[in-house]
């Protein structure tokens, strides 16, 4: 009677298969059972389950039984931790009273069950200590943005330069308002001047000049004097 395979691991929530297998020399149709044990730390063994050559499968809660005669699979389901240690199968030949052939050990280790991760939900941060990848996003994203800041400055220095090259001079700086040099007008003005004859010295007819017109011309600096010819146009 052999078991197999002589280890197995699995995790919490599966399922662990064992394979007992039996040969007999003179296999006449005689009765005989087999019967699973477990062991555990070296203690007394504790029948499991049995199934006779007869029947073709026994189910139970924990375990299910099949018979692929000379090999009997037992299947051990819904996985614990508890449900580690040895296990091992015993062929009863009712043929042979008291006839007890028991097989080699196998060990079964079951291990913790993987942690279920949800899609939907998001992964647990603890307070002051975020994931790896959590930083290098918030890095690139700094970066990002400082590059953006960047760009937009040296944008915003080129065009403003580029500006101030093409504006003429006058745009530039006001233009300093410069008062007109004072220039000084001189008025003309014509008027008639006449001179009264000294009636004192009386001069003969025939030496007395002939009666001529002079002109002069007056330059007034403060103002416009107002001659009689003035003020009899103004009045008219």
């Amino acid at each position: 009677v052999t078991f197999f395979p002589a280890v197995l691991t699995r995790p919490a929530g599966g399922s662990a298969t064992f394979f007992c297998n039996i040969s007999m020399e003179n296999d006449s149709g005689s009765e005989y059972s087999l019967n699973w044990y477990k062991e555990t730390n070296h203690s007394q063994a504790q029948k499991i389950a049995e199934i006779s050559r007869n029947n073709p499968q026994t189910k139970t809660e924990k375990y299910l039984l099949t018979n692929y005669t000379p090999a009997f699979k037992i299947e051990i389901l819904n996985l614990h931790q508890n449900d580690s240690g040895s296990y091992y199968c015993g062929l009863i030949a009712f043929f042979e009273p008291d006839k007890v052939m028991e097989s080699n050990r196998s060990y079964l280790v079951v291990t913790a069950a993987p942690e279920k991760t949800n899609a939907t939900d998001e992964p647990e941060m603890e307070e002051g200590n975020p994931p790896d990848h959590v930083k290098a996003v918030l890095l690139g994203i700094l970066l990002l943005a400082g590059a953006v800041v960047l760009l937009i400055f040296g944008y915003l220095t080129i065009t403003y330069r580029r500006g101030d090259v093409q504006k003429p001079p006058s745009e530039k700086a006001p233009a300093k308002k410069e008062k007109p040099p004072e220039v000084s007008v001189s008025t003309v003005d014509y008027g008639v001047l006449e001179f009264q004859w000294d009636q004192r010295t009386q001069v003969p007819p025939e030496t007395r000049p002939v009666d001529q017109t002079e002109y002069a011309t007056i330059v007034f600096l403060d103002g416009k004097p107002v001659t009689p010819e003035r003020g009899k146009k103004h009045q008219d």
